[in-house]
């Protein structure tokens, strides 16, 4: 039998957190702790651009491989964001943030991702996540009942390494054992679609061009379930997929 695995990007491209991510996680905590605080979501999106664990995929950090270690950190990259914007109480607020990003409720799954998935694996599909997300991702996939899709779950709170990073796909090809068809599926060009082809594996972009864009999982599956040619291929393939919905001119773009 053909052992054929997809690997599986998640937020963005399987879930999302329903209120957005980092700065509209920050703005709800702010929201909560300062009524009128003033601060809106373009000056929290540009002070959170740098310091996450992904803004430096280069270097690996199995030092914060302890989920209160990765936090602390992600704590102090909040707190100095704050303070350089002159927040009132930027430690409270930075947290606060932990228990507001990872709160189950908060966080959806896309309106195909479990048929999708549940398609591909009756077609002879098996699936990996290779995510680079916060520690508690394990408790997130099981309180949205997709935990039980994977055979693996690579999070790079728990690896240290973040995609693009080589041995984020090095651990993911190590999940997925010996196959006939390896494909990565994810809506970041960079971390899921260049590093998996770097690392020599087949990749499929669903595009999103803002964050609240929905990736088009049914025409990645129609790509996977069509047989391709790989015999004299020199490189991996890619394939692009456009959203399903576009969000109104001057929106932020994704990172």
């Amino acid at each position: 039998m053909t052992a054929r695995v997809a690997i599986w990007d998640f937020d963005g491209t399987l879930g999302h957190r329903r209120r957005g991510t980092w700065a509209e996680c920050l703005l709800e905590v702010l929201d909560s702790q300062q009524p009128g605080h003033g601060w809106a979501f373009p000056e929290l999106f540009k002070a959170l651009a740098t310091g996450f664990p992904w803004h430096a995929a280069h270097a690996p950090h199995p030092h914060l491989s302890d989920p209160d270690a990765w936090w602390d950190h992600i704590t102090a990259v909040v707190t100095a964001a704050l303070t350089r914007l002159g927040t009132v109480g930027p430690q409270a607020a930075a947290a606060a943030t932990r228990a507001a990003y990872t709160e189950p409720a908060a966080w959806s799954l896309y309106p195909r991702a479990l048929r999708v998935l549940d398609q591909l694996t009756a077609h002879g599909w098996q699936h990996v996540l290779l995510s680079n997300h916060v520690p508690e991702l394990p408790s997130i996939l099981a309180a949205l009942g997709i935990d039980n899709r994977f055979r693996a779950v690579i999070n790079s709170a728990a690896s240290g390494y973040e995609k693009p990073h080589p041995e984020a796909f090095r651990l993911a090809r190590e999940a997925a054992g010996p196959t006939d068809q390896l494909v990565m599926i994810g809506d970041n060009p960079q971390a899921d679609a260049a590093g998996a082809r770097r690392a020599g594996i087949d990749a499929i972009w669903v595009r999103r061009n803002q964050h609240t864009d929905t990736p088009d999982l049914d025409t990645a599956a129609g790509i996977l379930l069509t047989p391709t040619p790989t015999q004299g291929r020199q490189h991996p393939a890619l394939h692009e997929v456009p959203p399903l919905e576009t969000t109104a001119p001057g929106a932020l773009p994704i990172r």
